[in-house]
């Protein structure tokens, strides 16, 4: 296959075994690459109801057709499993260039499965694999895992690894690749309980692609776009800080845990502000955009404290939503974030919770090892971040994610979890911008605000407190979504790139003409979505869990400008709406007529099954 190496490396850790497989050329043709291969193989390959941390469960890295090729922003790697978090499927996107080389090595994809008696880490040099012990290694942070890992095997190698908060099944817990990192649901968590520290790649093959002359004629036609482009200007300049103010002034950026829509001094984490810091520029593999900034701090009580961030998320999810306005401790967080190996989101939205129960009294000094909890107080807030990534205190139970947690601390604590299938919620007020809200209670993943984008509502075109009329809208965006991820498309450094010149790009890797239509392509993201709901109907998902917190649906948003006094009304109309879009049953379950429009016969039984 061309734009494709057409093989998988399967490593068993119980066995210490590793072998080469075919990747058949009618299952790339259906599901793409990336996200889309990784469900397509895990849903075969998993009995219902295993525990994700449990041996049986498989991790797997997948590369797109496009990926390692000269095309810019095409060269992440999804990662794909049972997520510790939901229970249910999850996909995290990584960047770095760790996706890169699994392909140099010969390799459209990583599935590994089993458990180590100890910790050990995979070593791919080209095509040869081999299972290291990493006693050694266990216990270094994200950082110093990398570097040692150069040290042994050459200055030229590129990992992928957990930290602490890994090791110690911290469920949000992230895979870092340099310094970024593939963090959502928990996949982290995975590879700690296989006892598996790194995965480390030497490689020097390249991707034989069907029609070079016109792929290097298509490159540069996206490379003069790209220069041109505004926002990719911004991203360089800014990363994603840029959406801080704007967001605010729309009321999108929540604020403490949720409730508000406003944070005092929320200036002093703007753009410019951060921009004070930025030593230099970061890029993924064969990017142009480098939207990543590098920024330090250099007085002041986090001084030395260096971080390709933090991105906007952080700034919400680690700034607003515990109070905190100081750009300097953000940097420091996200760089302990980094090390520990967490995910900020998840990580950011436990911390709110916390400090909202240490405000209603529901926990108090003693439960939290004295420390003082308050909005806004980062000292103690950065202390609490590390007692999570090293499972200490309240740390252990915090540690469990937010639903889990509150499930533990009792008390009504309940009331202040703000998740969504016990994933935490991302970034953007869903009272604010009513797509998100849909989304988030659609997602097959939990909240999260990369499994669709309401884009017509972030660009002002749609009315974003509307509350109909968007069941056909929010799941072209999750098909959108889909193919992207499966390409595997990164959505700052493709930016401006129109959907003609990427099936053109497709065509000439790949040579099958199908990839050249849009409607061929969409039939593929729908089918994702599609299976990615019956591996949770298969778990025991449902339209119950279709839902958002209650503070999205009975409390009114304050302070949030534009967006003051929303509330999300009407979920059970738009997710009616979502369901006869998506051709799904009112349960949420897809009907055996969508199955087979959808090429998915082979599931219907499954269904059937587990809806009896």
């Amino acid at each position: 296959m061309y734009g494709y190496t057409g093989k998988l490396l399967r490593v068993n850790l119980s066995s210490g075994e590793s072998k080469v497989e075919p990747i058949p050329e009618p299952v790339v043709k259906d599901f793409l690459g990336g996200r889309g291969l990784g469900i397509r193989y895990l849903y075969q390959e998993l009995s219902p109801s295993i525990d994700p941390l449990g041996v049986e469960n498989k991790l797997l890295f997948v590369m797109g057709p496009l990926g390692a090729t000269p095309a810019l922003g095409f060269s992440k790697i999804a990662v794909v499993t049972k997520s510790p978090l939901t229970g249910g499927m999850t996909k995290s996107v990584g960047g770095g260039y760790f996706g890169a080389f699994l392909k140099f090595a010969g390799f459209d994809a990583l599935i590994v499965e089993g458990r180590a008696q100890n910790p050990v880490y995979i070593y791919i040099k080209d095509g040869d694999t081999e299972v290291v012990n990493a006693v050694e290694l266990w216990g270094l942070d994200t950082q110093e895992v990398q570097e040692e890992l150069r040290n042994r095997h050459g200055p030229r190698t590129k990992a992928a690894c957990i930290g602490p908060a890994g090791e110690k099944l911290v469920r949000y817990s992230a895979i870092l690749s340099d310094r970024r990192a593939a963090a959502r649901g928990g996949v982290g968590a995975v590879m700690g309980a296989k006892k598996l520290k790194a995965m480390a790649i030497n490689a020097t093959g390249t991707v034989t692609l069907y029609n070079v002359e016109e792929f290097k004629r298509l490159v540069r036609e996206q490379v003069e776009g790209l220069k041109n482009d505004k926002r990719r200007a911004v991203l360089n300049q800014y990363g994603t800080s840029y959406l801080t103010m704007p967001f605010a002034q729309l009321g999108i950026y929540p604020t403490y845990n949720f409730r508000k829509g406003t944070l005092e001094g929320i200036e002093k984490l703007s753009a410019e502000e951060f921009a004070r810091f930025k030593v230099k520029n970061y890029g993924c593999y064969g990017c142009m955009t480098k939207c990543g900034q590098v920024r330090q701090v250099t007085e002041g009580q986090y001084a030395g404290a260096i971080s390709d961030g933090p991105e906007y998320e952080t700034i919400c999810t680690l700034g607003g939503l515990v109070g905190n306005n100081d750009p300097a401790s953000l940097i420091a967080i996200d760089n302990i974030c980094d090390r520990l190996g967490l995910d900020t989101i998840s990580t950011g939205v436990c911390l709110a919770f916390a400090c909202e129960l240490f405000e209603k009294g529901i926990i108090n000094l003693k439960d939290t090892d004295d420390l003082d909890l308050r909005w806004g107080n980062h000292q103690h807030i950065i202390e609490m971040v590390e007692k999570i990534g090293k499972r200490e205190g309240l740390g252990q139970v915090l540690g469990e994610g937010v639903k889990r947690a509150a499930e533990c601390i009792g008390k009504e604590a309940e009331t202040y979890a703000m998740h969504v299938k016990g994933s935490e919620i991302a970034g953007y007020q869903p009272r604010a911008i009513k797509g998100y809200g849909l989304i988030y209670a659609t997602s097959n993943i939990g909240a999260n605000h990369m499994y669709g984008r309401p884009r017509q509502e972030l660009d002002g075109k749609i009315d974003p407190f509307s509350e109909k009329d968007k069941g056909m809208i929010i799941a072209e965006a999750e098909f959108e979504q889909a193919i992207n991820d499966s390409l595997i498309r990164c959505n700052f450094g493709a930016t401006g790139l129109s959907p003609e010149l990427r099936n053109k790009l497709l065509v000439a890797a790949t040579g099958f003409e199908e990839f050249g239509h849009s409607s061929y392509l969409d039939m593929i993201g729908e089918r994702i979505v599609c299976l990615e709901r019956v591996f949770n109907v298969r778990e025991g998902f449902g339209r119950h869990d279709d839902s958002l917190p209650l503070r999205m649906l009975n409390e009114r948003l304050i302070d949030a400008g534009p967006a003051t006094g929303q509330r999300m009304q009407n979920l059970q109309g738009l997710l009616d709406e979502y369901y006869e879009a998506v051709g799904y049953n009112n349960q949420g379950i897809p009907s055996q007529q969508k199955l087979r429009e959808l090429g998915l016969d082979w599931v219907i039984n499954d269904v059937e099954s587990a809806t009896k």
